[in-house]
This record gives structure tokens, sequence and C-alpha cells, in this order.
């Protein structure tokens, strides 16, 4: 059984920095892409960033470009989210998920495990 367990967040003031991880047990983490979503308040689960099987092809929202960065390390069976220049319009619950194959998608119909998510909060 496939398990994803996110790590890291927690409450950073405007401007600060935050680092998110994804931890996989079950399957072969290094044959999937992988992805972070996020939720904020009454909205639905939005992209944020995906990421190839072998951690060579990156994808990122618009609205994070410049400021985070996806990356994975395959002998970790681990995901990262790097969070940078934060702002409170962050703030959310984050979700990574497993892609149904190797390639990423911004979709999240294409992926088939979710974690439970980790809370950020960004203070102005």
């Amino acid at each position: 059984q496939v398990q994803l367990v996110e790590s890291g967040g927690g409450l950073v003031q405007a401007g600060g920095s935050l680092r998110i991880s994804c931890a996989a047990s079950g399957g072969t983490f290094s044959s999937y892409g992988m992805g972070w979503f996020r939720q904020l308040p009454g909205k639905e689960r939005e992209f944020v960033a995906a990421v190839s099987w072998s951690g060579e092809v990156t994808r990122h929202a618009d609205f994070v470009k410049g400021r985070f960065t996806i990356s994975r390390d395959n002998a970790k069976n681990t995901m990262y989210l790097e969070m940078n220049s934060l702002k409170p319009e962050d703030t959310a619950v984050y979700y990574c998920a497993r892609s149904r194959n190797s390639a990423y998608s911004i979709d999240r119909g294409d992926y088939d495990y979710w974690g439970q998510g980790t809370q950020v909060t960004v203070s102005s």
C-alpha cells in the first residue's frame, strides 16, 4: 500500500521561508511523477508544482514561479517543496500526490495517491 506523509509545515512570517517534505513508502517511488497541490480555505485544491520520475523535469504554477522549487531524492523516497518569499495568500494545506505514471501533470485527476496534508500559515 502506497503511503505519502507530508511534514515541515508551520507558521512563518511573510517574506520567510519553509521547506516541506513528502516521504513515500510502498510502491516504487522512483517510477512515478510527483506533485504538490494546495487547498486554501473555501477553495478547490490547486496545482502548485510537479516533478517527473527522474527529477529532471519540473513545472511550477505561475503564482509560485521564482519563489517555490520542487525537487526529489529518489534514494530517500522523498519529495520536497522549498518555499521562499512567502506571502499571506500562500496560507493553505499543502498536499503531495503520486502521479499515475512517470510523467508529471498539473491535473489533480492524474494523481492516484495523496498525503494527508500539512498546514502552512503565513502571517502578515
